[in-house]
């Protein structure tokens, strides 16, 4: 413990700190010093720091990682900020799940500085360009080049922790499966897991599983369409359960149109929980009925999973994914990214991506987030593309001052009128990040 006065920059005092990744639980106070964890002990006195931020009633989690998210701004079509995201959700850790390929992941990483004091990470597109559009970027042979994106990869270690390749017909076309076989030779060559997007066949289900290897990541685990891991007469398909138990992790990655509260409870029912709760926070998902990572916990919570499950599924199981050890955890000596939140009764309907509802839980409000030792300031939400479709409630809700938007978004839209479906607006239903 910390001797003398003054030694720590900040104390958040009086929280219940729940951390799942060194078992920690209960009241507790975190000392930061010099951008780092200093201390973790039930009762540090407050003299010893030169701030104190009092989370008395709170709960205080490691920052949050979210896995899935699209946050090359100005550069592709799903592209948005985390600036206006992070200060009031929590996430300190952002991981960019395929928007840049080999031709732009320079630009990406010389990006990142921009968005300190939020640590950054990428997944690499096995196709050489990205998503600069909606869909469609695995369907030239010559654009997915597995030596190009081991090279690329390799430029850049340090930065990038995977490779992305989105398995559906509208990406794909005529390619079928063999952009993820480059996307594994890839990765292996590398050695880095590879995140795969499903979503529509063809190919099947059965054949992205049975090529994964312990360590890749199924994102979007909680489809309807028609790559759900629901066999068709019920229950987990074979291909699924043998894919867990060989190593391969399952992440939501909720985003627009790839998350099924029917699925979800299906899926629990037969105990088989999420590895990773992941937004896909992009242009169109941050306005709903994703929103932002807490809502998506939230979801989870309202579904029955316990509470430590899904700090677990939103900081140290994500961290574990692609080998990040700094963030995920309050232990001493780790980056200071902290997550202050708020336990609250709902009083509205949450919606999954086909805008069928489920009465809120508790609702997982945020009261503060540090991120390197640092508060972190209000943001003024970002304004989507022209190609981003909204709804006269969406316009209203980012008209809003940021102070008010600490409030659960999916709070401020209450009923499926607010929200723009993507399958009514979206010209290729199959093509959802």
């Amino acid at each position: 413990m910390p001797a003398r006065a003054g030694l720590l920059d900040l104390l958040v005092a009086g929280g219940e700190v729940i951390d799942p990744a060194t078992g920690r639980r209960g009241r507790y106070d975190v000392g930061l010093a010099g951008g780092r964890i200093a201390v973790v002990e039930p009762d540090v006195p407050r003299q010893l720091a030169a701030g104190v931020f009092d989370a008395a009633g709170c709960l205080v989690l490691p920052g949050l990682v979210d896995l899935h998210t699209h946050i090359f701004h100005g550069a592709t079509f799903w592209g948005t900020d985390p600036r206006p995201l992070a200060w009031r959700t929590g996430v300190t850790t952002w991981v960019d799940a395929g928007s840049a390929g080999a031709y732009s992941a320079a630009a990406l990483e010389q990006m990142s500085p921009g968005f300190a004091p939020l640590q950054m990470s990428a997944f690499l597109n096995i196709s050489a360009v990205g998503l600069i559009a909606e869909t469609g970027e695995c369907r030239r042979e010559d654009l997915c080049d597995p030596g190009l994106c081991a090279a690329v990869l390799a430029e850049h270690e340090g930065f990038f922790a995977g490779v992305k390749c989105r398995m559906d017909s509208a990406t794909v076309g005529e390619m079928g499966i063999e952009p993820l076989r480059r996307a594994l030779r890839a990765a292996e060559a590398a050695g880095v897991p590879v995140m795969v997007h499903i979503g529509a066949e063809p190919p099947s289900i059965d054949e992205v599983l049975d090529l994964l290897r312990p360590g890749d990541i199924v994102t979007h685990c909680m489809t309807s369409q028609t790559m759900s891991l629901l066999a068709p007469r019920g229950g987990i398909r074979r291909s699924v359960v043998g894919a867990r138990e060989r190593g391969v992790l399952f992440d939501v990655g909720h985003g627009s149109g790839s998350f099924s509260f029917s699925v979800a409870e299906a899926m629990l029912a037969a105990g088989f929980p999420p590895d990773v709760i992941s937004s896909d926070a992009h242009q169109r998902s941050i306005l709903g009925p994703c929103f932002d990572l807490p809502t998506c916990m939230s979801k989870f919570l309202a579904l029955g999973m316990g509470l430590d499950d899904v700090v677990r599924a939103a900081t140290s199981a994500p961290a574990l994914a692609f080998s990040d050890a700094e963030a995920g955890s309050l232990e001493v000596g780790r980056r200071a990214d902290l997550a202050v939140f708020q336990v609250e009764e709902g009083d509205f309907d949450f919606f999954d991506s086909e805008l069928e509802a489920r009465r809120a839980g508790p609702v997982l409000v945020n009261r503060a987030t540090f991120a390197a030792g640092s508060l972190l300031e209000p943001v003024e939400p970002s304004r989507p593309a022209p190609w981003v479709h909204l709804t006269d409630a969406q316009r209203a809700l980012l008209s809003r001052g940021p102070e008010t938007l600490r409030r659960p978004w999916a709070g401020m839209l209450r009923s499926r009128d607010g929200y723009v479906s993507y399958r009514r607006s979206s010209s290729s239903p199959s093509a959802r990040s």
